[in-house]
């Protein structure tokens, strides 16, 4: 396949900051054993709910970097744009992942909302700090990245929830070592269970628009229909389809009715430049497919979109 046709190679926003990914799948996984072994000790259901949230955020990057890792392989004959979605899979895995979780900790809350046993409010506010501490440089690893790949937004998404965890850790048990109020610990658990529902769903949302091959967002159709249709030469545009493959790469295609004289006038190079740079320019669409046709050709070929 030509170097320009490599859709996968390099291009994966996910795959540049495979070691950022690392490095915080490493701090969640050790934060998470730290505190199953905190929550046992302890009783603490909000520190054992901080625990399985860690575990599922040091799985989750766990997929998100195997899948950049997937996304370098060069694109085949038989997948054309190589493993470039393997990203989104891994994304839709992660919100399913925590979907899972949060219910679980609502459950568990509910029943101990009936009966709150005992804990030990030393342990968790000792816990609660290391895993705030994680938490806060595993966000700073990912600040940046969060803005260009979902899978590292999804991940940046976890650690802050993660970080509201370990918050509701440190004043539950400041709380019940100061009051007694067993209680709180349930109650506590409830609220990191509401605050990952919000995160996945946007996250779940986005990875399910790129799977059912939505338009990109910021690239409205009607408004690159117009901006196609008034470079000179240009009739009509018809067929017009947006999509992304993966996380920063959105990809177009359309058919485009032109003047007789651009095909016949040795001008079609000169009109394919002119539409590239127009996406380019104006929708930051690097990669576009046109088929340029006179007017009428669109009736006797089917027509499956705009």
């Amino acid at each position: 396949m030509p170097p320009g046709h490599d859709h996968a190679r390099g291009l994966t926003a996910t795959g540049r900051h495979r070691g950022r990914l690392t490095a915080v799948m490493a701090i969640s996984a050790g934060i998470a054993a730290g505190e199953i072994i905190g929550a046992l000790v302890s009783g603490s259901l909000v520190l054992l709910a901080d625990a399985a949230h860690m575990a599922a955020d040091a799985a989750a990057v766990g997929l998100s970097v195997l899948a950049a890792y997937m996304a370098t392989r060069p694109a085949t004959d038989r997948r054309t744009f190589g493993y470039a979605r393997a990203e989104i899979l891994a994304a839709t895995v992660n919100a399913l992942l925590l979907l899972g979780l949060a219910a679980f900790i609502i459950t568990e809350a509910v029943q101990r909302l009936a009966a709150p046993p005992q804990v030990g409010s030393g342990l968790m506010i000792v816990f609660g700090v290391v895993a705030l501490a994680g938490n806060g440089a595993s966000l700073l690893l990912l600040r940046h990245g969060q803005a260009q790949s979902l899978n590292v937004r999804g991940a940046f998404l976890e650690v802050a929830s993660d970080t509201f965890g370990a918050l509701a850790v440190i004043v539950s048990g400041v709380v019940i070592a100061l009051t007694g109020f067993t209680l709180l610990d349930p109650i506590a658990s409830l609220a990191v269970a509401l605050l990952i529902l919000p995160r996945t769903w946007r996250l779940l949302r986005d990875a399910v628009d790129v799977l059912l091959e939505a338009s990109p967002r910021g690239v409205d159709l009607t408004e690159v229909r117009a901006h196609m249709t008034a470079l000179e030469g240009v009739k009509d545009v018809h067929d017009l389809h947006a999509w992304t493959i993966t996380s920063g790469l959105p990809v177009l295609s359309a058919h485009v009715v032109v003047d007789p004289a651009v095909l016949t006038g040795n001008r079609s190079a000169a009109m394919l430049d002119a539409l590239q740079f127009c996406l380019r320019g104006h929708f930051d669409v690097v990669h576009s497919t046109f088929q340029l046709e006179p007017a009428g050709h669109a009736d006797h070929e089917p027509s499956v979109c705009l």
